[in-house]
């Protein structure tokens, strides 16, 4: 089996016109084809006429070249760029509901610390918990948390934006 046709997670980032449909038609498009979308941000830019989208899916070359053919002939398509083949910084932000007990609240606090976790909220019996970082940082947090009791988790979906190239100063 050649490299191409191995399955693998890609992020791609799109510049859209900001009009409504637009978000529908991009969901159609992969809806229509059998191809999963694992996390979708839409967001504003500085332009208040166009929107970035952030799109997290799964497939081989094939199907993501696929893909990227279909986001590119959407009219309201300026720009789609899979930052996967390239340098890019991502994040994810989760709020977390922590079932607690008087034994279990400064385990949550530690766990919380561990991964730069802020408390958001607190009961006598729960602690509510938001972390931002990458998919895999949140993933281990949850992973901790689960034996002590999540009552609720929600995730805003990953954004990402590729690097800039670094720039190495010259002495003038």
């Amino acid at each position: 089996m050649g490299v191409e046709n191995v399955e693998r997670e890609h992020i791609i980032s799109m510049r859209v016109e900001n009009r409504s449909g637009v978000l529908a038609r991009v969901a159609g498009l992969f809806s229509g084809r059998g191809y999963n979308i694992e996390s979708l941000t839409v967001a504003p830019t500085l332009d208040a006429t166009l929107s970035v989208m952030t799109i997290v899916t799964k497939g081989d070359e094939r199907i993501i070249e696929q893909i990227l053919k279909q986001l590119n002939k959407l009219i309201e398509a300026i720009e789609v760029v899979d930052l996967t083949e390239s340098a890019f910084i991502e994040r994810d932000i989760a709020i977390v509901k922590v079932q607690t007990t008087l034994e279990t609240r400064a385990e949550v606090l530690r766990i919380a610390e561990i991964f730069r976790a802020r408390v958001i909220d607190s009961t006598n019996t729960m602690y509510t918990l938001e972390v931002t970082g990458t998919g895999g940082k949140i993933e281990a947090m949850i992973f901790q948390l689960h034996t002590l009791g999540i009552l609720e988790l929600v995730r805003a979906g990953r954004i990402a934006v590729a690097r800039e190239p670094y720039e190495k100063k010259t002495a003038e």
